[in-house]
């Protein structure tokens, strides 16, 4: 299942699923009504790099476990 916080096929990343933040390239941005910001504070920059790659590694085990039960 790929990372939903990499670019699409049409080059525009998708938020991080259940939060409003995006990833661009290396950088985290926060979406609101008005537009985009770019998330500087470090801290909350690696706890977001942190986030998004334990909910990619959920997805792909939970892709798994479904193949798994069709396989049956």
């Amino acid at each position: 299942m790929p990372d939903n916080n990499w670019p699409t096929r049409h080059g525009r990343p998708k938020p991080l699923t259940g939060a409003p933040v995006v990833r661009r390239g290396s950088q985290w941005w926060l979406i609101t009504g008005d537009g985009s910001i770019l998330a500087t504070d470090p801290t909350f920059t690696s706890e977001l790099d942190r986030f998004a790659a334990a909910k990619a590694a959920a997805d792909r085990a939970v892709e798994r476990l479904r193949s798994q039960q069709q396989d049956r």
